[in-house]
Parts: structure tokens; sequence; C-alpha cells
């Protein structure tokens, strides 16, 4: 074997949870060899460099071994050479920023427990 999908491969080395990801990957540009978009049919060699962007990360692979089957995670780097800038992977570990404001007490809606003590006052004016 001297050629393998590229989607297959992705999927195999664990890039992707599922072929069908890896292949909607391709097919919406994100999956590049050699520097130039591929499809999901296009074929990768022992040797290309293979970028794939997931999420905001785009990750970077040295094909050392081809694969149709998919792997365990400790036998991957047999198959493929992490090449993936450590600025690249900082966007993983960066701070998810949350939209939750806190607002100070008394201020905007009151709280379940304020609601409560709201409803025991109303329930002793009846």
């Amino acid at each position: 074997m001297d050629s393998e999908r590229i989607d297959k491969y992705l999927w195999a080395i664990r890039v992707f949870k599922t072929r069908s990801e890896a292949t909607d990957a391709c097919n919406g540009n994100k999956v590049q060899i050699n520097g130039t978009n591929a499809k999901a049919s296009k074929a990768v060699k022992v040797g290309d460099l293979v970028s794939a962007r997931k999420g905001i990360v785009q990750f970077q692979y040295k094909v050392l071994k081809l694969s149709e089957n998919r792997m365990g995670a400790s036998l991957v780097p047999e198959f493929a050479e992490n090449l993936t800038p450590e600025s690249e992977l900082a966007k993983m570990r960066a701070p998810v920023e949350t939209f939750f404001v806190k607002r100070d007490r008394g201020s905007g809606r009151p709280t379940k427990k304020e609601r409560r003590e709201l409803d025991a006052l109303w329930d002793e004016f009846e």
C-alpha cells in the first residue's frame, strides 16, 4: 500500500472521531496536503505534510506510515509525527470566555430565594 485516502487516514490517526467528520472537513476545505486543499478522496503518501483545521486550531502532521484501520492512541506516533506549533496548541488551552455577567444583589430579577420571600410576604397580606 503506497497511498491512502486522506479522510480514512485522518480518521485512523484519530484526528477526527468519525470518518464522516473527516470527510466533511475535507469537503469544507479544512484539510490540506502539502499546502493544497484536499478533497476526501485525495491520496496521501508517506512523507506528505497534512494540515487539518479542527475548531480554531490548525493541526499539522507528517505522514510516517499508512494505515486503513483505526488505531489506539498510543500507536499514533508510529504513523504520524505531530508538527503542530505550540502557539496553535495554546489556543486549545485558552480559557473559554463566559457570557454570564455578575450582577449586583438587588438589581434585576429576584433570585429564587428572594422570590420565595416575596411570595411569603404576599401570602400574609391576602
